[in-house]
C-alpha cells in the first residue's frame, strides 16, 4: 500500500502538522489500522479508501480513533487531488463526522467542517493547574477551550499532562487575540497519545466561531502558536467552519504488510 507524509498548513516542510495518508485498495482491520498509527508515531494517520467517486476516510492518533481531523483531511485531499487524480479540484470524504467536501482554491486548499457549539464552564483549579495560568473563560464542547488574555501567554503555557488527562474533552486548548493574527491557538491531546499537536483543524471549528462572533467577523486568519507553527485562513458560516490551507509533501513509502 503507499502511504504518503504530507506537512499541513504549510508551505515547508518541518513546519505545519504532519499526517502519515495511507490510500487503500480493501478495507483494513481496526486493529491493523492502529498499530500502523503507533509504528508512525505522528498526530495523524489517515486511511483513504476509494467508494465510487468519494472516499472513505478514518483517522487515527496513536491513542485510538477520532471523530475529526482538519490536517489529516486537508493533507489527503492534497494527496488525492495532487497524485491520484489531478483533474479533479473538489474531493468528499465519508467520515464518522458526516460528508466533508475538500476543494482546491489554487495553492490553498478549502475544507467545509463542522463547527462545534460550546457552553461556558466554571474556571476550576484543575483548569488553572492544567496550563500554570488562569484564563479569562472557559468553554467545553467536544473539546475544551481556554480563553487567555493574550499571545503571549497563549505561548508561555506549560502544560503539565497528566491533569490535562483528568479534564473533560478530548483535547485541551488555548487561544486568544493575536498581535499579528485575528487569533492564536494551542492545542493539547495526551488523551490520544499527543502531548501538543502541531496544527489543529479540530481546535480551530470550536475557535473560530467563539472569535468570529467575539470579533464581529466572518472571514479571520489563524494562527497555531507550536514549535512547529502553522496557519490557517477561515470562514465561519453558521454551523460550518470553513478552514483554508497549504499543504507540501515530505515523503512517499510502500507499506509492506504481506504477514498480516
Amino acid at each position: 500500500m503507499k502511504q504518503y507524509i504530507v506537512d499541513a498548513f504549510t508551505k515547508h516542510v518541518f513546519s505545519g502538522n504532519p499526517a502519515a495518508i495511507c490510500i487503500l485498495d480493501h478495507e483494513l482491520s481496526d486493529d491493523l489500522m492502529q498499530k500502523m498509527a503507533i509504528e508512525n508515531n505522528l498526530s495523524e494517520t489517515a486511511f483513504a479508501l476509494l467508494q465510487g467517486e468519494d472516499y472513505q476516510l478514518r483517522w487515527f492518533t496513536p491513542g485510538g480513533e477520532i471523530d475529526l481531523c482538519g490536517h489529516a483531511t486537508l493533507a489527503s485531499a492534497y494527496v488525492i487531488l495532487h497524485f491520484l487524480d489531478p483533474e479533479r479540484t473538489e474531493v468528499r470524504f465519508h467520515t464518522k463526522s458526516g460528508v466533508l467536501t475538500v476543494k482546491q482554491e489554487g495553492e490553498l486548499f478549502a475544507m467545509d467542517l463542522p463547527s462545534f457549539p460550546m457552553h461556558p464552564i466554571e474556571v476550576t483549579d484543575q483548569i488553572v493547574q492544567a496550563m500554570g495560568i488562569c484564563p479569562q473563560a472557559a468553554y467545553l464542547g467536544e473539546d475544551m477551550v481556554c480563553v487567555l488574555k493574550d499571545e503571549a501567554e497563549v505561548r508561555r503555557v506549560i502544560p503539565d499532562l497528566d491533569v490535562i488527562r483528568q479534564l473533560d474533552g478530548t483535547t485541551f486548548n488555548v487561544t486568544a487575540r493575536g498581535d499579528q493574527y485575528d487569533c492564536v491557538t494551542r492545542s493539547f491531546a495526551p488523551k490520544c497519545g499527543v502531548a501538543e499537536d502541531p496544527v489543529c483543524g479540530r481546535a480551530h471549528c470550536h475557535v473560530i466561531p467563539y472569535w468570529a462572533d467575539q470579533l464581529q467577523k466572518k472571514e479571520l486568519k489563524a494562527c497555531q502558536a507550536s514549535a512547529r507553527g502553522g496557519e490557517l485562513y477561515c470562514r465561519q458560516e453558521g454551523e460550518r467552519t470553513i478552514l483554508r490551507g497549504h499543504a507540501v509533501l515530505y515523503a512517499e513509502a510502500d507499506i509492506h504488510l504481506e504477514d498480516q
